[in-house]
């Protein structure tokens, strides 16, 4: 067996086992991920593998930020605006300063350009690892949507701000008034080309009847929003958010069902495997890391990566406890905005701030040389920092978050139900109007109308008795969970029907599969 086929064998039993043992074990799942990806790197006999940073960049980064952008609630990030806008990018200048002035003067003959880098790596947060733990606890979606919303946005500042640095390096030279000019634009820029994508991909698909190839179209639009944005010079980041966002808000209204539907399961199955390819495939560069550093004191190296993970931490904690008081004296109508978040929520948002593959691929795609060919200084050692900073933020922070949450006690409100109850109701109400308007066409028979009529006014009744608005004396939850507890019989008696007619002969398998998946959608039906 080759080397490549290990490795491919070796990921999916990775992601597979490591996933189940996650499970079983409670635990978030980039954790177990990371840490058996890191003890799998050590095995003897195991070919070594080199993470290329462009794989990360350029292959899993795209689809994952337009994924997350499609099913982003836009709603929540417009009115956590304020936040946002400090934490995705003022937060991670400050963070990549204070780590800069630490590593400077703790690493002997680091240059400060050096150190900028160093800070612009390990300033950015990985949106993807923490929302998972807060969504299975139950953590507000106001708070959920921050944290979501800080990592997808704050790559571009990190990225655009780690090309300074490197050029710095690299060129030996330095401009404040290019550099701002390029974050700029860049940021500019990678909007519009995202917003021009996603108007396209919409255009496209709105038009397109096959299931398949509207799926198969939204898995390459964010390959589509951000290869050309990058390959200008613009934010690919912020092509690939922007587009999946506009794509969220505009495919509802225009999308057939189906393709909706098929969507969002492919999505939901996509967003996992590929995040879990990368949380191992990070916990295996280890090996790779730790060889790359025989000309360091195993106790200057433990120093080194404490100091800068203490200082990523720390200078998070800070200023989530105060910039926000420095916003209200500023704009006192912004504590309105922190009402719903509180003290007990920015502890949460200050511990969530783990760092994840876009900091390890862009600490991997470091140059060997600067242009007067000398070796780029401390590139090992910067690597080697990066990845203890993602491995303790990633494994004693998310391990430790889910009693951080249970200990504060934070969990989303009632009102949360409510709305979701509201929404229910409201469509319902909507569907009864269109019924009596139907009822008035020559087209429409009488029969269908009162048979339609009786379940959309059935379902109001137990909607309006779950949300307190009518007396529950005929006991509609009961009488709702009997007839669905029918349903439910009904439908299993035509799946065992039809997979014996399947395994008989007597019907193709194409066919009973068909079948079985309008069955499986009716049922999916019942628990709403």
């Amino acid at each position: 067996m080759s080397d490549a086929e290990v490795v491919i064998s070796g990921l999916i039993v990775a992601v597979v086992g490591f996933g189940a043992l996650a499970r079983l074990l409670a635990v978030p799942y980039p954790v177990a991920l990371v840490v058996g990806g890191a003890l799998l790197g050590f095995v003897p006999g195991l070919p070594q593998i080199r993470l290329n940073p462009e794989v990360v960049l350029v292959v899993f980064l795209p689809p994952l930020l337009y994924g997350s952008g499609i099913y982003a609630n836009f709603q929540d990030f417009r009115a956590a605006r304020r936040w946002l806008a400090l934490n995705a990018v003022p937060l991670v200048l400050v963070t990549m300063c204070a780590v800069a002035v630490v590593a400077h003067a703790l690493i002997p003959d680091l240059p400060w350009a050096a150190a900028f880098v160093l800070g612009a790596i390990v300033s950015p947060t990985d949106p993807l690892a923490a929302s998972p733990i807060m969504r299975r606890l139950g953590v507000p979606r106001r708070i959920v949507s921050v944290v979501e919303g800080e990592g997808l946005f704050n790559d571009a500042t990190a990225l655009v701000a780690y090309r300074v640095a490197v050029a710095a390096v690299v060129a030996g030279s330095f401009s404040l008034a290019h550099a701002s000019l390029a974050f700029v634009a860049g940021s500019v820029g990678g909007i519009v080309i995202g917003l021009t994508v996603g108007w396209v991909a919409a255009a496209i698909r709105e038009r397109l009847p096959d299931d398949q190839l509207n799926v198969t179209i939204s898995l390459l639009t964010g390959y589509a929003a951000y290869l050309p944005a990058d390959a200008l010079g613009a934010s690919g980041v912020l092509a690939a958010v922007s587009c999946g966002l506009y794509m969220g808000v505009r495919g509802p209204h225009t999308l057939a069902v189906r393709s909706r539907l098929q969507g969002f399961y492919v999505w939901d199955t996509v967003d996992f495997a590929v995040n879990a390819i990368l949380f191992v495939l990070i916990g295996l560069q280890l090996r790779t890391v730790v060889d790359g550093l025989p000309s360091y004191a195993p106790g200057a190296l433990a120093g080194y990566a404490a100091a800068v993970t203490a200082v990523v931490v720390i200078t998070r904690l800070v200023w989530f406890f105060t910039t926000p008081y420095l916003m209200w004296a500023v704009d006192p109508s912004a504590a309105e905005d922190d009402r719903e978040v509180g003290a007990r929520g920015r502890l949460i948002v200050a511990w969530s701030g783990m760092r994840g593959a876009v900091s390890l691929a862009v600490a991997l795609a470091l140059p060997l040389n600067t242009d007067a060919g000398e070796a780029f200084p401390a590139r090992d050692l910067i690597i080697f920092i990066t990845f203890v900073v993602i491995l303790f933020t990633l494994v004693v922070q998310g391990l430790s978050m889910p009693a951080l949450i249970r200990r504060l006690g934070v969990r989303a409100a009632d009102s949360e139900q409510e709305e979701d109850l509201r929404g229910r109701l409201a469509a319902t109400k909507a569907a009864l109007r269109e019924i009596e308007a139907l009822a008035e066409e020559d087209w429409t028979r009488d029969d269908a109308v009162d048979r339609l009529r009786a379940i959309y006014d059935y379902r109001k009744r137990r909607l309006a008795s779950r949300a307190g608005k009518l007396d529950d004396g005929e006991n509609y939850e009961d009488r709702s969970s009997a007839w669905q507890q029918m349903l439910q019989n009904v439908l299993a008696a035509q799946r065992d029907e039809l997979l014996r007619l399947r395994d008989d002969g007597q019907l193709s398998n194409e066919a009973s599969n068909r079948i079985l998946r309008e069955l499986d959608l009716e049922e999916s039906r019942l628990e709403t």
